[in-house]
């Protein structure tokens, strides 16, 4: 029995049922925030720009191709983080467009946006005049540096803050060795992570509101929550004194941890204590590496690193990569293959878990990859695919605002 399904009777409705949110965010953190709201059930109105709408729908190719196999408006950026949201249109720097977003914020529970700091204020969208208005609003503010600060009023832009904010100092291969100097993570991983953090603050507001009764404003930034994430890396920094460095795909505290070259490929090993590394040099036919003075503890591999590293490099380019794979997996030591993108979907585990999706959408079936939250009895819901550009506006007016649309 898998422990994500549930044995009892119907499932109960989605966690965040009855909640709506109204997102005048774009590009990716903001809407990353979004998507999982809806994904939990939140009634998720998107507000875009007429005749352009978010950034991303033009961030193509690739684009959603419909059922002959042209490509059509929707970019595959745009889709990945826009399912389970209704989009509606409106110019906010317009009296009526202004008008028509404070109305909706009166119905609504949360409000997400990524303006520069004060850019919603002369329209009267910003936190103080909507909470008048609705005083259970929760505000989420999603910009590059935070409402405060020297760099408050600077746009922030993942990649620039992979690189302010210390990510590219420890990402890639060491200086000295080709390939060597600054690299970024080859995902929007601030722009993610952030969304993560806007998702849990929001959904702590909400948490809090059930106590209080009132709304409040919430100041998430890219840097802040970039710094955040280093976890070890800042830890050991503020620990230490001493700022971590690029060490390409090894591990800065613990060794052997990092990928090795194969006669026919390369495969990760990940030997987190001694016991495993004790376990790995039996697997591949060295035990007296796990009795040298040298190499019994990590602390003592980490001293000797480099001595240790050079004699398992020659071990491991004599063997196949699936062998010693199927080697380490008898013995309890953690690895496995380096694989693309499309190896990753296909590998079973990714079949089993149902990794990846489709919903129907008028211009064809939407590919997605599953939301990776699993609830026993209250389920993940793909209700809707990522809208097209203003898609439901007659219909959240009439039901929203009681519009005739």
């Amino acid at each position: 029995m898998n422990p994500s399904e549930s044995t009892s009777s119907p499932h109960r409705p989605p966690p965040l049922e009855g909640i709506r949110v109204l997102d005048l965010s774009r590009v990716l953190a903001g809407p990353w925030c979004a998507q999982n709201l809806g994904d939990l059930g939140a009634d998720v109105i998107k507000v875009e720009r007429p005749g352009a709408g978010d950034d991303t729908r033009h961030w193509g190719p690739p684009y959603l191709q419909d059922p002959g196999g042209q490509d059509t408006t929707e970019s595959a950026y745009y889709l990945c983080c826009n399912r389970n949201k209704r989009s509606i249109t409106a110019d906010i720097a317009t009296p009526e467009g202004a008008a028509l977003i404070r109305e909706l914020a009166q119905k609504c529970d949360v409000l997400i946006e990524n303006y520069k700091v004060g850019g919603l204020a002369k329209y009267g969208l910003d936190y103080d005049s909507l909470s008048k208005l609705n005083p259970r609003l929760i505000y989420c503010s999603i910009t590059g540096f935070g409402q405060t600060g020297p760099w408050a009023g600077r746009p922030g832009y993942d990649f620039m803050v992979q690189g302010v904010g210390g990510i590219m100092s420890i990402t890639g291969e060491r200086d000295d060795l080709p390939g060597g100097g600054p690299q970024k993570v080859g995902v929007a991983i601030t722009d993610v992570m952030t969304g993560m953090y806007a998702t849990v603050a929001v959904l702590a507001a909400l948490q809090e509101r059930q106590r209080s009764g009132l709304g409040q404003y919430l100041d998430l930034a890219l840097f802040d929550c970039h710094l955040a994430m280093l976890a070890n890396q800042t830890s050991s920094y503020l620990t230490s004194g001493i700022a971590p460095k690029r060490i390409g795909n090894a591990h800065q505290t613990v060794v052997p941890y990092q990928t090795f070259a194969t006669r026919d490929g390369h495969l990760i090993v990940a030997v987190g204590n001694d016991a495993q590394y004790r376990a790995y040099c039996k697997a591949i036919g060295a035990p007296e590496l796990s009795e040298d003075p040298r190499f019994v503890t990590n602390s003592l591999r980490i001293a000797h690193r480099e001595e240790l590293i050079a004699l398992l490099v020659e071990i491991m380019k004599e063997g196949q990569r699936d062998d010693w794979i199927a080697k380490l997996v008898a013995a309890g030591v953690p690895c496995g293959p380096i694989n693309d993108i499309g190896q990753a979907f296909d590998h079973p585990q990714a079949q089993a878990r149902g990794l990846r999706c489709e919903i129907p959408h008028p211009l064809g079936a939407a590919p997605f990859t599953a939301s990776p939250l699993r609830f026993s009895a209250s389920p993940v819901q793909y209700r809707r695919a990522p809208p097209l550009l203003g898609q439901h506006t007659e219909e959240v007016l009439r039901e929203v605002l009681g519009g005739e649309g």
